[in-house]
């Protein structure tokens, strides 16, 4: 896997996937420039990563912010060859009739209008150069129903429908867009899952344990890479074999 020359850009890149996504690109000979919120906390992952990590501190949910992030990487580093959208929200957990219009809406602009913002202002570039690479994050529930979390579950199935929309519209000059579902990984997103849901899931994954970030970022990496020239309209579960197989309990 080689990423000398190329410019990739990652959203949500503050910690977790992201993060281990960025930092292993950049390992790769990779320019990177990493997306989130909190500015303190991207300049650290930057030291840490070293010279070919950049940041923009941004929110992908305020339009404006985000479409001046992807301005201002591409005039620092160069043309966006890869394009990672992690940035997401998991949103309130709640029953649907106690969930609110607040929270579904909050989950559907950082889940799905960010990616449509973001894909929109970045895939004429690529399209022109007639070479690209965009990877979603998604979640097992892009391809499940979920209880009590109706706002982050339509959300990415919604996320998922805009990388395979994007993936056919896009092949013929070149680009690439694919999905990637992580399942019961270790990221700080899982800090606000409630104990009871990660006990249930965690003795229903197949392996019998949590995945790392550096997992998912493995993955993530692949697909960004020319390595998977051939690789497009994907949707590929890093889970530890939870959505693929049946589990009896005892």
């Amino acid at each position: 896997m080689d990423f000398t020359g190329q410019h990739v850009l990652v959203t949500g890149a503050s910690s977790g996937i992201g993060r281990a996504t960025a930092a292993r690109i950049a390992k790769h000979g990779g320019t990177v420039t990493l997306i989130a919120r909190r500015a303190e906390v991207l300049e650290k992952a930057c030291e840490e990563i070293g010279e070919r990590a950049s940041f923009v501190a941004a929110d992908a949910g305020v339009k404006d912010e985000i479409l001046a992030a992807l301005d201002l990487a591409a005039e620092r580093s160069g043309p966006i060859d890869g394009l990672f959208l992690n940035a997401g929200t998991e949103g309130m957990f709640s029953l649907t009739p106690d969930y609110t219009d607040d929270a579904f809406a909050e989950a559907l602009l950082v889940n799905v209008w960010s990616l449509f913002w973001t894909i929109r202002h970045v895939l004429p570039g690529m399209i022109e150069r007639k070479k690209g690479a965009i990877l979603v994050t998604g979640s097992l529930g892009a391809e499940t129903g979920m209880v009590g979390n109706i706002g982050y579950c339509t959300s990415k199935h919604a996320a998922l429908g805009i990388a395979r929309t994007i993936a056919m519209e896009a092949a013929p000059h070149g680009v690439r867009c694919n999905c990637i579902n992580p399942g019961f990984i270790d990221t700080p997103m899982l800090s606000d899952v409630p104990e009871s849901f990660k006990a249930q899931m965690a003795k229903r994954v197949p392996q019998k344990r949590v995945g790392s970030p550096e997992e998912a970022a493995a993955v993530a990496a692949f697909l960004l890479s020319d390595d998977a020239s051939h690789v497009t309209a994907q949707s590929l579960a890093v889970d530890g074999g939870l959505l693929g197989t049946l589990m009896i309990e005892e």
